[in-house]
Parts: C-alpha cells; sequence; structure tokens
C-alpha cells in the first residue's frame, strides 16, 4: 500500500534512507531470530536430555522409599524425615543473552539431608534420600533451562512479527511510494519540458 506523501524530491530523498534503514534493520533482525532459533533448538535437546535424567533419579529415590516403608513403620519413617538437617539457600541472578534477561540459579547447601541415627532405619531410606539430594541442584537446573527457552520463544515470536512487519508491510509500502514519487516526478519533469518547448516555439515564431 502506497504511504500517503508529497511526490517531491525531498520526500524522495527521505524515503529512500528510510528503505536504506528498514532493509538494514530487516537483515538484522533477521539474523537475530536465525541466532535465537539456534540457541532455542540446542535448549531443548539438552532440557530433553536434563529432564529424562532428573526423572530417572526421582523415579529411583520413590522406589527406594517405598522399599524403606515395606520395611519401617509409619511412626520410625515420621521421625526419620521430620526434622532435616540440610539448608538450603538459592540465589537467583540475571545475565543476557541476545538481549534476553534470562534467570540464573546458585545454591549454596548446609548440612546433611540425613539427620536421623541409623539403627533403626533401612538402608533403602538412605539410597533415597541420596537421590533426592543429588536431584536438587539438578531440578533448579532444569528449571532454569525451561524459563529460558520460555524467554527465548517470547523473544522469537516478537522478532518474527518484527521481521514480518518490515519485509511484507513497511518495505513494499516504501518501495511502491518511491516508485510512485519517481514516476510523478519524471512525469512532471516531460510536461515542464513540454511547456519550454511551446514557449520557445511561439518565442520564435513571434521574432
Amino acid at each position: 500500500m502506497r504511504l500517503s506523501v508529497n511526490a517531491t524530491r525531498m520526500e524522495l530523498l527521505r524515503l529512500r534512507k528510510r528503505l536504506a534503514i528498514a532493509r538494514r534493520g530487516h537483515k538484522l533482525l533477521k539474523d537475530k531470530q536465525d541466532e535465537l532459533m539456534r540457541q532455542f533448538m540446542e535448549l531443548v535437546k539438552s532440557v530433553r536430555g536434563m529432564r529424562a535424567q532428573v526423572e530417572g533419579q526421582l523415579h529411583a529415590a520413590f522406589q527406594s522409599f517405598l522399599l524403606a516403608r515395606s520395611t519401617m513403620s509409619d511412626q520410625l519413617v515420621e521421625e526419620a524425615i521430620s526434622f532435616p538437617g540440610m539448608k538450603l539457600r538459592l540465589k537467583v541472578s540475571q545475565r543476557q543473552l541476545m538481549n534476553v534477561r534470562i534467570p540464573v540459579m546458585e545454591t549454596v547447601v548446609e548440612g546433611s539431608i540425613r539427620c536421623y541415627g541409623y539403627a533403626n532405619t533401612s538402608g533403602d531410606l538412605d539410597i533415597s534420600l541420596k537421590f533426592l539430594e543429588g536431584v536438587l541442584e539438578q531440578s533448579l537446573k532444569l528449571a532454569e533451562a525451561e524459563k529460558t527457552m520460555q524467554l527465548l520463544a517470547d523473544e522469537i515470536e516478537k522478532t518474527r512479527r518484527r521481521v514480518n512487519a518490515l519485509e511484507y508491510t513497511l518495505i513494499p509500502n516504501l518501495v511502491e511510494t518511491i516508485r510512485y514519487i519517481t514516476m510523478k516526478l519524471s512525469e512532471m519533469e516531460r510536461s515542464n519540458l513540454s511547456r519550454l518547448m511551446r514557449i520557445k516555439d511561439i518565442i520564435r515564431a513571434e521574432g
């Protein structure tokens, strides 16, 4: 769709500069979109592996816990896990990835998750808690990666809309408007030239 502008040389120069900027911006945004997609696909592969590992360890932890429950009374299990001695502090910061702020999670662990005597507890309970202790940091890393995926997907969608707006709307409109103004100016030049030729013919005839 042609833009509503005056068909003047100044406007033509302005639109040509705007077109050059739009084409340069389109290229930069397209490069950004391609890089975001590359980063996103790499993260998808990484998250799949991390999720499979976390789910495997959680499954093993639950299996061991069920075995412990089968050999221990409910009261002993409750006494063993009621007062864990491990404290976890979570530090959340941010870093930039392709102008996207993504979360960075760091854990500070103090103490031990096993804070009970071994005389009346099952070894399966020890194994279960060991699995849970190991999967804790991996779960946080998985959460960090999945949040990063979500943020990258949002940024890819925003960038795609901008690329499409430039590629299918703004740039074609500018090209069409420049073509129209160029044609109008050419018509005006031909009209002025014809007028000057007629004036010359009149002057010669009178002379």
